[in-house]
């Protein structure tokens, strides 16, 4: 982490870096994501006044504010990617007017580049990360303006039980196996697919076997996880018949156990599946 605010130049360095060490493989950029648990030395005054930052002035609502912030960011990926292609994520979108904003505020960077015969990305494919309930309400909005989303699991969780997901008396109501979650998850991803936009989960939640499992369950087919998980839910979905997990799935969705972690666990060990 910089303490020091890093300018465009530098920031398009890194930028170039990434993209060259990736080769033909894509790389999805996220814009500035200020705010929460992401705290910066050179933006103390963000954290001064709020009572529950996770809530509060971060992440794309900072962004939208301090536009030289994002400007400066989008002008190094411009640049960086010229010759490529681009794809570029907002986080924390909260309503449709937001992406569409920072979008916006992406497109006429392009021009600005271009105007100044500077190299430009071959295209730009903008995303949108689900982190906030409020943005599944606007889906039918939305999607048609996307080439992806980003279901970012830490925050929504929390967002939906209100429970922080830092407060350790609260941990037995922040459980991603919980069918509300897997409930609300579904009818994101179902809407995703209805409407061609492909859909990746992120955060913990993919990275843990028997919660990927459920989400292979209820549709889910990309995840963005830790180096560390990627053993395990491999080795979990070599095991598995998605089928008969979908299938599973939605009986169980239909009519909830009371426990629905020891269903889904008894449900692994009956079939043979690695969930741990």
């Amino acid at each position: 982490m910089s303490a020091t605010l890093p300018g465009r130049e530098r920031q398009q360095r890194l930028y170039t870096k990434v993209l060259e060490s990736a080769g033909d493989r894509p790389v999805v950029f996220r814009t500035v994501d200020i705010g929460g648990d992401k705290a910066l030395p050179y933006l103390t005054d963000v954290h001064d006044e709020a009572e529950n930052p996770a809530m509060g002035w971060r992440a794309l609502r900072l962004s939208l504010e301090r536009v030289t912030l994002m400007k400066a960011q989008a002008r190094a990926l411009i640049e960086a990617s010229g010759g490529k292609v681009l794809r570029v994520m907002f986080p924390m979108v909260s309503e449709p007017w937001e992406y569409e904003e920072a979008r916006s505020l992406f497109e006429e960077q392009v021009e600005w580049a271009r105007k100044a015969h500077r190299k430009v990305p071959s295209r730009i494919e903008f995303g949108a990360m689900l982190e906030v309930p409020s943005l599944a309400e606007m889906l039918d909005q939305l999607l048609p303006r996307v080439d992806f989303i980003s279901i970012g699991t830490n925050d929504l969780t929390q967002f939906l039980f209100a429970a922080d997901r830092s407060e350790p008396r609260l941990a037995q109501r922040y459980d991603w196996l919980s069918p509300a979650i897997l409930r609300f998850l579904k009818r994101v991803l179902d809407a995703a697919r209805a409407a061609g936009v492909p859909a990746r989960i992120c955060g913990e939640m993919g990275g843990r076997p028997l919660e990927a499992m459920a989400l292979i369950g209820i549709g889910a087919e990309n995840f963005s996880i830790t180096p560390a998980g990627v053993g395990p839910v491999k080795a979990m979905i070599r095991s598995l018949d998605a089928a008969a997990a979908r299938s599973r799935l939605d009986q169980l969705l239909r009519k909830p156990p009371r426990d629905m972690r020891k269903a889904l666990s008894d449900w692994a060990r009956r079939h043979g599946i690695v969930v741990g």
